[in-house]
């Protein structure tokens, strides 16, 4: 029986027998009498449980509040390998985006503590999990807040949002519908009643936003994912093609390893090559994909997509002549 669970079966006996005697607690815990006193000495320092012994009774049993913080047990309850779990799952998410949800779960994360034996232990875990982000861009908290916020309540936003490859600010109000960590980045899928149309904003290029009392226009989720889903990365669209791409067989230790898109082909051939077929809408973050292999990589078709890498490392060499 985990500690928490203890803790919790300790209450209930007190709370249906109003006096329970050490043997009692014994049995119906499966523990010696020294783990006995070591649980209810800890209610009675961690919870501030009013917990007394009655001489005359021979036995335990609640007795008038004691000063302080009023006695409440943890009000989640989570195994100790849970609470592990939890705590680290909020050290990534805290890593992956700092700022944007400590404020909303410092309170259970005060109480995880507890539960785990107070500061050191979470210390521990802070020490021993480190996240690193490279192309991470930050994105200001309370934007986001309000994004999260707008989505959940399914209300229209007004958004000033920063266009980064045409350098210039918008307006426009949008419907969002679900908000995507996308390769350690946030964007919020949406419709933009400006464009009538399916967009995807990135979160930290938003430069302001307000919700609106209107309600949110609903898109079907199937419209979303044939829209949004389609193709490669970010930048979906209706227009899908497949890219085929072959890497070296050295290179193709780790793309086979990788998802590029749920509806991906691969194959290897004989000298240990990897063929992937990916589809996309728009070539741009597949051509930065591809790139960053260099001559690893050939891209055997669209000829279109072929041309535009070929294009891009020939400029890329005349920077080096």
């Amino acid at each position: 029986m985990e500690r928490l669970e203890r803790f919790y079966k300790i209450d209930q006996l007190l709370k249906d027998r109003k006096v329970v005697s050490f043997t009692t607690f014994m049995q119906e815990l499966g523990m010696s009498r020294a783990s006995v006193k070591r649980d209810i000495e800890y209610m009675r320092s961690r919870f501030n449980a009013p917990i007394e012994y009655d001489r005359e009774a021979n036995g335990y049993r609640f007795g008038s509040p004691r000063s302080g913080p009023r006695y409440e047990l943890p009000g989640l309850w989570f195994s100790s390998d849970e609470a592990y779990a939890l705590l680290s799952m909020h050290t990534l998410l805290a890593e992956l985006q700092p700022g944007l949800l400590e404020p909303h779960v410092a309170p259970l994360q005060a109480r995880l503590k507890e539960i785990l034996g107070g500061e050191p232990a979470w210390k521990d875990i802070e020490k021993r999990i480190r996240v690193f982000q490279p192309e991470r861009r930050t994105s200001p908290a309370e934007h986001f807040g309000i994004v999260a916020t707008a989505v959940l309540k399914r209300s229209r936003l007004w958004i000033r949002h920063y266009n980064r490859k045409d350098d210039r600010e918008t307006e426009r109000e949008i419907s969002p519908q679900r908000l995507v960590h996308y390769r350690d980045n946030w964007y919020v899928d949406a419709w933009c009643h400006m464009r009538e149309g399916l967009r995807s904003f990135a979160v930290d290029a938003i430069r302001a936003a307000e919700l609106r009392d209107a309600r949110a226009k609903e898109i079907p989720a199937a419209e979303l994912d044939a829209h949004l889903g389609s193709g490669y990365g970010i930048f979906a669209g209706r227009d899908v093609q497949w890219a085929v791409l072959r890497f070296t067989p050295e290179a193709a230790r780790w793309v086979s390893a990788q998802v590029w898109h749920p509806k991906q082909r691969a194959r290897f051939e004989a000298d240990g090559s990897y063929v992937l077929e990916v589809p996309y809408a728009h070539d741009r973050e597949l051509l930065m994909e591809i790139l960053k292999f260099g001559a690893d990589v050939e891209v055997l078709g669209p000829d279109a997509l072929r041309s535009r890498v070929a294009d891009a490392l020939k400029q890329a060499a005349r920077r080096y002549e």
